[in-house]
């Protein structure tokens, strides 16, 4: 009874070893036998990978991960190489989210500078671009001029960003700054970064700018600005305002679809790009955690 069992069962199933089929009883039946297989090749299975969870505010966090929406200036593989490129580079240097209002820190080469380096502060007043192309404009009163220095965020020559104010602003560009007293825009060199406790959502700065008198740089009467003061124009510049104004576009479904990459297409390549970025800042994390402080000697 044995032998028959033990022919049997290597026929039909010749992946189960010898030696265990010979310490069956004789009384053992075939459905038992193929149980025990089934059992071992269920251990043996490789467990699938836990899928990383992406943060919602990813598309906040990396804008520039996303591809134009322009379709004639789309194309798949110089996306991919971008975005590949785009993750080496931020492991060489620490980018750290930052918005439109945020008071920021620069310091690239300089080969004319004495320490072959320069450091510049100032708010962000625009960030523009997407992939290799993305930028932001830094700006800051210094001597009473109004300076401003505009960065591509993947420039090699950008040898630290750093966040002195994490925070946002009412608008998605502070480029009335310009037109606006000098005390807006002014920031020490010497400022000290401030630091939020981790996981404290981003604050908002309500600050409400009053514009100098005319002339301006734009037309800021004709767009919707919600951190600028009353303008003090007269009422003909408002009726033309409203003449020009455009209110239906915001209905407008298929132009919002053309200027906006699709969420599927977004989850997939957020999900391509955080698996990597997210261990990127869990080592950071550490490092700076085992940095200790040392108190200097007294001279």
């Amino acid at each position: 009874m044995m032998l028959r069992n033990l022919k049997f069962y290597k026929v039909h199933n010749r992946l189960e070893p010898v030696l265990q089929i010979s310490r069956l009883s004789s009384n053992s039946s075939l459905s038992d036998i193929q149980q025990s297989s089934d059992v071992n090749t269920s251990t043996n299975q490789v467990k699938p990978k836990r899928k990383s969870v992406v943060p919602s505010n990813c598309r906040y966090v990396y804008p520039e991960f996303l591809p134009d929406p322009k379709m004639e200036w789309r194309n798949s593989l110089r996306e991919k190489l971008e975005r590949m490129d785009m993750i080496q580079r931020r492991k060489h240097i620490d980018i750290p989210e930052f918005y439109v209002g945020s008071i920021m820190a620069v310091t690239s080469s300089n080969q004319h500078a004495p320490n072959k380096a320069t450091r510049f502060v100032g708010i962000c007043i625009q960030r523009l671009g997407c992939g290799l192309r993305a930028s932001f404009t830094l700006r800051n009163v210094i001597k009473h001029i109004g300076t401003e220095m505009k960065y591509q965020l993947y420039d090699p020559t950008i040898q630290k960003i750093e966040v002195l104010r994490l925070e946002k602003r009412l608008d998605d560009e502070l480029l009335y700054l310009r037109d606006a007293p000098n005390e807006y825009s002014t920031f020490d060199e010497n400022m000290e970064a401030e630091y939020l406790p981790e996981g404290s959502p981003v604050p908002i700065n309500t600050t409400i700018v009053k514009l100098k008198p005319r002339p301006w740089r734009a037309r800021w009467e004709r767009k919707d600005m919600k951190g600028l003061a009353d303008l003090g124009l007269e009422e003909r510049f408002y009726k033309r305002a409203e003449e020009l104004a455009t209110p239906w576009e915001k209905y407008d479904l298929m132009k919002q679809y053309r200027k906006t990459i699709p969420e599927e297409e977004q989850k997939e390549i957020f999900a391509e790009v955080y698996s990597e970025l997210h261990e990127f800042e869990v080592i950071r994390k550490k490092l700076k955690r085992k940095k200790v402080f040392i108190k200097p000697k007294t001279l």
